[in-house]
């Protein structure tokens, strides 16, 4: 599953609002677990929750996953229903993907999944991967 990082513009900030959230859930002692409330349920629901991960699209690059542990139907403060995106707390880094502007969420294969960071050092910004790039390509 991809989806847009709205109003988020580095892995950091992300990193630092899910905790401030998970504090203030903690302190009205609820899951301190981050989620996300989106209008639409997935279809595919059970396969994704066997492995899959949400991806963050973060200034137009994806850089980050957070694996998915959960569906719950929700209700907004009008009454309408949404669909409560459970997550795992951990951030794992991915390799930059650049990736276009979409609403809502979208279905991502896991053949098309950017991989992982290898863990041997702290992956590049998606700007300074972007200007290497184009500086070896001439």
């Amino acid at each position: 599953m991809i989806k847009l990082c709205v109003g988020i513009n580095t892995v950091d900030e992300l990193a630092e609002r899910q905790v401030k959230r998970a504090k203030e859930r903690t302190k009205r002692n609820k899951s301190p677990n981050p989620f996300h409330d989106t209008r639409m349920t997935p279809k595919r629901a059970a396969e994704m929750l066997s492995g899959g991960s949400l991806y963050w699209v973060i200034k137009n690059h994806i850089v980050v996953r957070q694996k998915l542990i959960g569906f719950e139907e929700v209700k907004d403060k009008d009454g309408r229903s949404m669909c409560r995106i459970h997550l795992d707390p951990e951030l794992v880094g991915t390799k930059s993907r650049r990736k276009r502007p979409f609403q809502g969420w979208r279905y991502l294969e896991p053949a098309d999944a950017p991989p992982d960071v290898d863990g041997k050092g702290p992956a590049l910004s998606a700007h300074l991967e972007q200007a290497l790039k184009e500086a070896l390509a001439w």
